[in-house]
């Protein structure tokens, strides 16, 4: 009996080292190959797997994440001649494990060379500005090229991105000294435009200026003119007054006027600053006879009868002087 248990003891541990042999779990973002007697059988999913023991066994252990491959620089000979070094990264996604783990040998090593290659042959057919001002358009060319080469291996190539692109240093300083005089051009150029438009609203300032002059001008001479044409119609009706009433009163409208303006006259003579003698030109009876015409004017405008006109005065001479030194009796 002694036997027989040890026996069935024996079987019991083998069984239970057997199954877990063959147990196997597959961790989440990971795909494992399963190969049976060395062929590649089936793809185990994340989870617990049971497998035969000495007839099957793990193959590779294939990352199913989305993974980055940095991309050594790399010195590139351009279209004109010019050595840039270029860096860039690669993004990819493994899609069938078992192409990825059978179809090709070391994928990262595979990747990297089929980028690096065709980083070569795009940015060579380019010329030096066009590659360092046209990045998007070398990613979207490398994506394509690298993608569809990628395709058989059950690789999905995600994006392939230029980190940096490294100009010789003659024709850095060469770029530097262009974009200086690029920045100099522009600032000279938004000098020059500001100031033709500060000349410009200047001289329209002065034009709406000398229109408004010129027009305050012409409104001044329509004033001038129209005052003018008033006073002269004034005049004209004043001096048809005085011919209506010189033709109604005859010389004594006329006597009238005359001494007005010649007590006017002798007024001004009085009343200047200047004169200290007043020589009148025509003898005092004669502005009495006058005056004396004006008082019978004013009789006849009041209705009275005319007087009968004075008397005229002898002329009397002026008195003589006699010349310095013959003063005294002789």
């Amino acid at each position: 009996m002694g036997g027989i248990g040890s026996t069935l003891f024996a079987l019991i541990v083998m069984v239970v080292v057997f199954l877990m042999m063959g147990v196997r779990v597959v961790r989440q973002g990971y795909v494992y190959t399963i190969e049976r007697l060395g062929k590649y059988t089936l793809a185990a999913e994340p989870g617990l797997h049971l497998i035969i023991p000495f007839v099957d066994r793990v193959g590779q252990k294939v990352n199913m994440m989305e993974q980055v491959l940095d991309i050594p620089g790399q010195e590139i000979i351009t279209k004109d001649n010019a050595m840039v070094g270029v860096d860039a990264v690669v993004f990819f996604q493994v899609l069938d494990a078992g192409k990825a783990a059978y179809e090709v040998h070391n994928l990262f090593i595979s990747i990297m060379a089929l980028t690096t290659t065709n980083l070569r042959t795009v940015m060579g057919s380019m010329d030096l500005d066009e590659t360092l001002s046209k990045r998007d358009e070398i990613n979207a060319k490398l994506l394509v090229v690298v993608d569809h080469a990628t395709a058989p291996w059950g690789v999905k190539i995600t994006r392939v991105e230029i980190k940096d692109i490294r100009p010789p240093l003659d024709i850095s300083n060469a770029m530097a000294r262009q974009m200086k005089a690029e920045r100099e051009k522009r600032a000279e150029i938004l000098e020059a435009e500001g100031k033709r438009a500060s000349e410009i609203l200047k001289a329209e300032g002065q034009k709406q200026s000398q229109i408004l002059a010129a027009e305050g001008r012409r409104e001044a001479a329509f004033r001038d003119a129209e005052a003018r044409e008033r006073s002269a119609e004034a005049e004209a009706k004043a001096t048809h007054m005085v011919s209506e009433a010189i033709a109604e009163s005859g010389s004594q409208a006329i006597n009238y006027f005359v001494a007005q303006e010649y007590t006017k006259a002798v007024k001004a003579f009085a009343t200047s600053p200047n004169a200290k003698t007043i020589l009148f030109p025509v003898e005092a009876t004669q502005l009495i006879g006058t005056l004396g015409g004006i008082g019978e004017l004013a009789k006849e405008a009041l209705g009275g009868s005319p007087a009968s006109p004075p008397p005229a005065q002898p002329r009397r001479s002026a008195p003589t002087v006699p010349p310095s030194g013959m003063t005294g009796g002789q």
